[in-house]
């Protein structure tokens, strides 16, 4: 008889089990530190920054972003936190940045 995960690991396991998968690569660690030091996700900044493509930035910050690992800081505090499609519909700093990004994208590609 054939299991799925969520019959045989409890939900804390499987979370667990998604955040060490999204932090278990060096590069995430390294987008995660670089967004930790500023105040703007621009794939093309951090392709700039580190020493990966643009392609293999948006990977990761998928994979970061399918974790849910997203928290809004300002001015040291956490001003918002939860998923891309959460903090998209709050409307506020993140959806603001998530805007001017894909801005960003759609310029680029003109």
């Amino acid at each position: 008889m054939a299991y799925n995960k969520s019959e045989l690991f409890s939900t804390e396991l499987q979370t667990c089990s998604t955040l060490f998968k999204a932090l278990g690569h060096p590069a995430r660690l390294a987008i995660l530190e670089y967004l930790a030091e500023t105040k703007t996700c621009i794939t093309g900044d951090l392709a700039y920054e580190l020493p990966l493509g643009r392609t293999t930035v948006n990977q990761h910050l998928k994979e970061l972003k399918d974790a849910d690992l997203i928290v809004v800081l300002q001015n040291g505090e956490i001003v918002e936190r939860g998923t891309h499609d959460e903090l998209v519909a709050f409307n506020g700093i993140y959806s603001d940045l998530h805007q001017k990004q894909l801005l960003e994208q759609e310029l680029e590609t003109m």
